[in-house]
Formats: structure tokens, C-alpha cells, sequence
């Protein structure tokens, strides 16, 4: 059964605002999030609208499967930032935001007369937030930045050869987009948090390369990490040839044999209590150090059963496993099922549609699924009389083409 969205309900970031002049996943993603847990966001787009509209499966144009994921709980106001007018307007919103995010070079903010000394100047408490490819400190500023090529110059795609023995490849995600999204969104609340403190907003940079390259260096810097080194870059577990699903007789498990205990259950389990005083197998170090064997092993002895008798066996051994799903198999589990994880909302425009819940519980400030992802222009003369422009103004913008009613 579809449920319709909850507009009034609020979240723990009720009354934050921001003014979200990014597009595509990395901005938008981190805004979705926000947005979920109650922010205000307005997003200010372009009269073509957000690139990512066109991506689709689609029931309408500019409505694609990832722009309706992406940016539900916001609202689209259309605003040609190249016009004077479209500028000012732009200005005027962020008089009443927290918070301005962007995703384009900081010189090319500067040419629309959006510089953080512009946008301060009109509202000094803001938090004035970029978040593109690379630092302005080095010399890949400026430099296009995709989530492939992020992937690629981070060593994702050289990991997956080293551990796989195959060609190099991307995670079959926009991992980078997602994960330096998040950074994104800690990084504005965070600066948020501060300015209300202080009452002074600030400049925030959170480039992307930087952002994954955190992540990737956190698991694999291995040997690197001494100084003299101690050793070869990498996480040796990580990048067992074995790490992967186990082939069973009939199909494939997920397993994790990870501590003392679940490998004396393990070796009980198939008749093998002996290899519990193993030298390869004795020890979280021992089996560290011989984990390319410790892998080859385990994966052995998986063929030899069915996958539903090993996962009924394994759980009742109390020993990490799970089924091995694909997207559609994981739209059908029942823990997410039973959590209400996956939405069903009737959207305004494009009928029935699917949308993963907000994440997490909050007792006190429950988040909601407030409002659905917005047609281009759709809150256009809604937010602009909300910044005192009058019915006449608005029209004349709307005429020029520097602003779209949506619902018009």
C-alpha cells in the first residue's frame, strides 16, 4: 500500500536551511540526507534543470529514477544565475539560509558574483560550503572530478585487479559521489553547529579526491604507515584472492569466519577440532599471516555442501553468514521488509514509486519522507514570496525565462 509524504513532520535538523546550488550525485546526495533529518533545502536550479533528470528509467521527462532518490525532501526553485535578476535573487535566498552549497569551481562562483565575500557580505552567520574535485591548495585544482576518475586516481579500480587477477574496475556504485557525500553533510552541520555558536559563518572545502583518498589510506597504507616502512602498502585480508563469495554445491554464501571463537565453532562444525592448534589457523595473527591459504581452505570445504545446509548449520554454530543477493533479492528481504525500509509512495506526478526510508530512528525528532522530489521550478514562486518578492515580480522573472512556476 502507498503512502502519501508528511510535510509537517520535523526531524532533529528542523530549521536549519540551505541553499543547495549543486547538482548531480555528490551535493545532492548529502543534501538528500540532511533533508531527511529535517533541513529546509532549497534547491536552486538552472532553467535546463539538474543534469542528473535526464538520467533514467523515467514515467515523465526530467523526473529519472536517480533525481527521485536524490532529492526528495527538497524544494526546486529555478533561477538563471547568469541575469542580474537571477543573481540578486539568489543572494536574497541566502539571507535567510545557514548554509550554501556548491559544487562548481570557486572562481567560476566568483563570476556569477556568488563568492563567499559576496554571499557574506549579505549574510555574514552563513556556512559557505565547496565541494568539487580537488583542494585549491594543490595543483589539481580545478580539474574535472567524476566519480569514475576519483575511483581510478584513488586505487579502487587497482585493488579490485590486485585482489581479483583481473582487469582493473570501478565498485559497480557511485562510491566516491557517496561516500565524500557524507563527509559533506558532517562537514555543514558541523560549521552550522559553529556558527550558531559564534555567530560568525565560515569557508569549507571538501574536495573529493582528498575525501576518498582518506577512506582508501585508512584500510591500506599498510606497511607505509612507519616511517621507516615497516612493510607493503595494503590490507592484506582485504586483498585475498579468496575474499569473495564462497561457491557452495548449488550457488554461493557470504561467510566471515572472524575471531577465536567462530573458528573453534568452524572446525567443530566440520569435523576438524584439530586445525584449532594449527599453526596457520592457532590465531587472529596466525591466520593474518597466512590469509591467502586461510581463504583457499575455507572455500574448499563450502563446495562440498549445499548453500542452505551451510547457512542453517553456520547460524546454528553461531558463525557469520548470509545469503548472496542480487537487487532484486535484496527488494525482498524480510528484515527490510519488517523495518519498513523501503517506502511506497504515491509521488504527485510520477504515480507509484519505491524510495529507501530515512535512515535510523530518533524517538524524539522522527524523520519522514516530508516531500517527494520536486518538478523543476516547482516551489519557485512559493520560496521567492517567501523572500519578499511580490506576485508582479515574479511573473516578469517568469516571463524573462530567469524563473519557472513548475506547476504552471
Amino acid at each position: 500500500m502507498s503512502a502519501q509524504p508528511t510535510p509537517t513532520a520535523a526531524g532533529p535538523l528542523a530549521g536549519v536551511r540551505i541553499l543547495d546550488l549543486s547538482s548531480v550525485v555528490m551535493g545532492p546526495y548529502a543534501t538528500q540526507v540532511l533533508g531527511d533529518l529535517g533541513a529546509d533545502v532549497i534547491k536552486v536550479e538552472p532553467p535546463a534543470g539538474d543534469n542528473l533528470r535526464a538520467v533514467g528509467p523515467m514515467r515523465n521527462p526530467g523526473m529519472g529514477h536517480l533525481y527521485l532518490h536524490l532529492n526528495r525532501n527538497k524544494r526546486s526553485v529555478v533561477l538563471d544565475l547568469k541575469t542580474p535578476e537571477g543573481l540578486e535573487a539568489c543572494l536574497k535566498l541566502a539571507e535567510s539560509c545557514d548554509a550554501l552549497l556548491y559544487n562548481i569551481r570557486p572562481q567560476a562562483m566568483a563570476r556569477l558574483g556568488l563568492s563567499y565575500e559576496a554571499v557574506a557580505a549579505r549574510n555574514p552567520r552563513i556556512v559557505y560550503l565547496g565541494a568539487y574535485g580537488f583542494s585549491e591548495a594543490g595543483p589539481y585544482a580545478g580539474r574535472p572530478a567524476y566519480d569514475d576518475l576519483i575511483q581510478g586516481q584513488t586505487g579502487i579500480a587497482a585493488l579490485a585487479a590486485q585482489q581479483s587477477g583481473e582487469l582493473p574496475r570501478y565498485a559497480p556504485l557511485t562510491l566516491a559521489d557517496r561516500a565524500v557525500g557524507l563527509h559533506v553533510a558532517i562537514a555543514l552541520v558541523s560549521a552550522v553547529l559553529h556558527a550558531r555558536g559564534s555567530g560568525r559563518g565560515q569557508q569549507v572545502e571538501i574536495p573529493m579526491f582528498e575525501g576518498m583518498a582518506h577512506m582508501m589510506l585508512g584500510d591500506h597504507l599498510g606497511g607505509a604507515t612507519f616511517e621507516p616502512t615497516l612493510g607493503p602498502t595494503g590490507y592484506a585480508r582485504l586483498l585475498a584472492p579468496h575474499r569473495r563469495p564462497y561457491a557452495t554445491a548449488d550457488g554461493y554464501i557470504c561467510l566471515l569466519i572472524y575471531n577465536d571463537k567462530h573458528w573453534r565453532n568452524f572446525f567443530d562444525l566440520i569435523g576438524r577440532p584439530e586445525l584449532c592448534v594449527d599453526p596457520r589457523f592457532c590465531s587472529h595473527g596466525a591466520r593474518a599471516a597466512h590469509i591467502d591459504e586461510v581463504y583457499a581452505f575455507v572455500a574448499d570445504v563450502i563446495a562440498t555442501r549445499a548453500s542452505q545446509e551451510w547457512l542453517t548449520e553456520l547460524a546454528r554454530a553461531d558463525i557469520p553468514a548470509s545469503q548472496l543477493y542480487t537487487i532484486d533479492g535484496l527488494l525482498q528481504d524480510e528484515h527490510l521488509a519488517a523495518t519498513g525500509f523501503i517506502r511506497h509512495v504515491d509521488h504527485p506526478s510520477e504515480g507509484p514509486i519505491r524510495t529507501p526510508a530515512p535512515l535510523g530512528r530518533y524517538e524524539g525528532t522522527p524523520t519522514a519522507l516530508r516531500r517527494p522530489a520536486p518538478r523543476l521550478g516547482q516551489h519557485s514562486r512559493e520560496v521567492l514570496e517567501q523572500a519578499g518578492y511580490d506576485r508582479a515580480s515574479i511573473n516578469a522573472m517568469a516571463d524573462r525565462g530567469i524563473t519557472q512556476d513548475g506547476n504552471d
